[in-house]
């Protein structure tokens, strides 16, 4: 019979916290993907968006920069649980 092997809490807190930094890494480049797109659709480079004016940019990119802030926070409170 082959040995099985256990999972502690630690590990599978350690599993969680990496899916879930990961899973924000990604939420964080989807947002700056449409910054970067809408900026060059600002500066009059076609990039196949339908309407993107500078006001609706600067709120895309002010709330981009919040949302990267909050959700790096979260990964290093997540690693930190992640790692107890």
């Amino acid at each position: 019979m082959a040995d099985e092997k256990k999972l502690s809490a630690g590990e599978v807190r350690k599993t969680i916290a990496v899916s879930l930094a990961a899973a924000f890494g990604f939420v964080i480049a989807l947002l700056w993907n449409h910054v970067v797109a809408g900026g060059l659709k600002v500066a009059g480079i076609d990039v196949a968006l339908d309407t993107f004016d500078l006001g609706a940019w600067l709120v895309f990119l002010v709330t981009a920069v919040v949302l990267t802030v909050v959700l790096v926070v979260m990964i290093i409170i997540i690693g930190r649980w992640g790692n107890k």
